[in-house]
């Protein structure tokens, strides 16, 4: 097998988007494969590797409807590792109630469901792709997007990702009242910081504006924590592509998602660009108050 070959393995929860992904990666130039059994995995990549070219980036839907699901497909990928090729893995999930009425609205059962409840199906699977998820390279919840949003989250995960080592970053914004981002890599709480909601002039303004800016970097701690939180980012953006992971999201988080972590999240994105990581900033939160 040949280590020019890039592989992606689309897998995740029945429901969460694997179609959709899987056409963002057609259209990104991948030969998509879908519904292989894990088994065969090495031997797909072995014919991409022996295609001198003309099949360079493989793309791979496998979900439970394979028989002994998760042992073969660990196994599979521990074979494609020792051959020189790093299979980059796409997590698909949402939350239960999504699920659920993305079934109900096609009206078809769930794969694991046998006789009992729609629920009982979903139950099963997240158990059954726990640890798969655990060793993703790139975990979306889909909960919340619309087709339009999956195939850009999937193309800028997996189209320039392709052509360069570089790691692709996501720096998030939220607030902790509004819950965790459940796609988060990692997460920063930067509610030690004291809260302009308190501050008369700055309530009205957001962390993006520069009084609000000002402020809070003008805080005790704030500084330092940039310093120190950015160097330890490197750290771990560097393991991470030494893993095959080129795609992660960082969440800074504060108690409404309108101040504290907006401005760190902007200073920080700024600091990583500076570094050479390709970096997107985005405010989940702002405007919900």
């Amino acid at each position: 097998m040949s280590s020019g070959l890039q592989l992606v393995v689309v897998t995740g929860l029945s429901g969460a988007g694997r179609s959709t992904a899987a056409k963002s990666l057609e259209d990104l130039g991948f030969f998509v494969v879908d519904n292989l059994p894990p088994s065969l995995l090495p031997t797909m990549v072995d014919l991409g590797s022996r295609s001198q070219g003309a099949v360079g980036r493989i793309a791979v839907v496998v979900d439970v409807r394979s028989r002994a699901f998760t042992s073969d497909l660990r196994t599979a990928l521990d074979e494609i590792e020792r051959h020189g090729v790093q299979p980059r893995v796409l997590f698909l999930e949402a939350t239960d109630d999504v699920l659920v009425r993305r079934f109900e609205s096609v009206r078809r059962p769930h794969p694991l469901q046998g006789e009992g409840r729609l629920v009982d199906g979903i139950v099963r699977e997240r158990q059954l792709l726990r640890d798969l998820r655990g060793s993703a390279a790139l975990v979306l919840d889909t909960s919340t997007l619309n087709v339009h949003e999956l195939r850009a989250k999937v193309s800028a995960a997996f189209g320039d990702a392709t052509a360069d080592a570089r790691l692709h970053l996501t720096v998030l914004s939220f607030g902790f009242k509004y819950g965790l981002p459940v796609d988060a890599d990692l997460v920063a709480d930067v509610r030690f910081l004291p809260n302009p909601h308190w501050i008369a002039e700055l309530r009205p303004h957001t962390g993006k504006d520069a009084p609000v800016r000002d402020y809070v970097l003008a805080q005790a701690g704030a500084l330092e924590f940039l310093d120190k939180y950015e160097d330890l980012l490197q750290l771990v953006f560097d393991g991470y592509l030494r893993e095959g992971k080129s795609y992660a999201l960082v969440a800074v988080g504060c108690t409404g998602g309108k101040h504290r972590s907006v401005a760190m999240s902007e200073q920080l994105a700024s600091r990583l660009k500076a570094d050479g990581i390709d970096v997107q900033v985005v405010h989940r939160d702002l405007g919900r108050e």
